[in-house]
């Protein structure tokens, strides 16, 4: 039986090279806290971290490394934005594709007297752009959406929407956790604010490092989500007011950074280009090869058009639980089935009810392994 992951668009296995090296290099000959100590392994770790923000700043084509926030997730980076950034009395709109990672936070307890007009999206979860537009009012605040859907791949017109939120006066959140570093994303042509990102998806980094970055109006305007040290202005028991200091509360996840660092520099020296051209190669293989069978459906658009290598399907007639736990234990290829902590997704693509058995390609993944899943697929009818 052979071992698969299929499941990249949870997190990202296995990781880029050396990223455990370089987390086993911090951990066992470095060690030291950044801004606590002004010793030399402490500078090191502090130039790696640095080089780190940079890469970040490389990746979405902006200059602003004090901007760039290190935080453990994608879903801390949005919550600190989301309850940052909204006041009694505000209104925000999103899309019906959202992950829980920004449903919840705004529909937490902390956030009063909010309200929220969730944008329908079409059977595939696309939205349109000027949807967005006709539901704005006085009183809204931002636009907080997926770049690309979690369930089922569909990339969301990013771009029209940031200028419709530019030249309105609306903040522009977009959480990137499935695209950034897969898509060539350019901060500024976005007309984002802020940009939400995860380190252990697409970016091929560990667990536990995430981020955002944002622009200087946002941070001013923002409030902080955890105050404590930051080896800086340690005279004042207020926080810093300025970048990263004022959201960096805390020791850093140093391993993680170490971890990122590296996964980043292959990023870099692979390329954008070709690792989004092996993955849609993938994705290509897999629905065509779902085009002969009978006893699944495609969930969201069948071909590679305007999506990311995540495809959702429906085993007709079966339980997708059951499928899901089928593939792994007999089969070896592991999936992830269920809601993918997006209800509102689901619901939008018709799907809420028995949930779906999502195949997620990485990098590392082949055609071979492509074939070997839709072999799989056949025998998984009349379970």
């Amino acid at each position: 039986m052979r071992n698969l992951y299929l499941d990249n668009g949870a997190t990202a296995f296995p990781k880029a090279p050396n990223v455990a090296e370089s987390m086993c290099k911090y951990i066992t000959e470095i060690g030291s806290n950044v801004g606590r100590g002004a010793y030399e392994t402490s500078h090191e770790a502090e130039g790696v971290l640095f080089e780190t923000r940079e890469l970040i700043c490389d990746l979405f084509h902006t200059n602003q490394p004090e901007n760039v926030v290190f935080t453990k997730n994608v879903t801390e980076s949005l919550n600190i934005l989301i309850k940052g950034i909204l006041r009694e009395g505000d209104h925000v709109i999103v899309s019906s594709m959202e992950h829980n990672a920004v449903m919840r936070p705004l529909h937490s307890h902390m956030l009063k007297n909010i309200e929220i007009t969730e944008v329908a999206c079409d059977k595939m979860g696309l939205i349109k752009p000027e949807d967005i537009e006709k539901n704005l009012k006085a009183n809204t605040k931002a636009v907080i959406m997926i770049h690309a859907s979690n369930v089922c791949g569909t990339i969301m017109p990013a771009k029209e929407i940031g200028q419709i939120c530019k030249d309105n006066g609306v903040y522009f959140i977009l959480d990137v956790a499935q695209t950034a570093g897969i898509l060539d994303l350019n901060f500024a042509d976005l007309k984002a604010d802020a940009l939400a990102f995860t380190g252990h998806k697409g970016l091929l980094g560990p667990q536990g490092i995430g981020g955002f970055i944002c622009t200087d109006h946002l941070a001013e305007e923002m409030t902080t989500f955890i105050e404590g040290g930051t080896g800086s202005k340690s005279d004042s028991v207020y926080q810093p007011d300025y970048m990263p200091d004022k959201f960096e509360a805390g020791t850093p996840n140093m391993p993680g950074i170490y971890g990122l660092h590296a996964s980043l520099q292959f990023i870099k020296d692979k390329g954008l280009e070709s690792i989004r051209k092996h993955e849609m190669n993938l994705t290509e293989a897999f629905l065509d090869g779902l085009k002969t069978k009978d006893h699944v459906k495609i969930i969201g658009i069948a071909n590679t058009i305007n999506r990311m290598a995540v495809v959702s399907l429906d085993f007709i007639n079966e339980d997708n639980g059951i499928v899901g736990f089928t593939l792994d234990r007999q089969f070896g290829i592991k999936t992830r089935t269920g809601l993918h902590c997006a209800p509102s997704a689901h619901k939008t693509l018709g799907t809420l009810e028995q949930g779906t058995v999502r195949f997620s390609f990485g990098y590392f993944n082949t055609l071979d392994d492509v074939k070997y899943a839709l072999e799989v697929i056949d025998q998984c009818k009349n379970l």
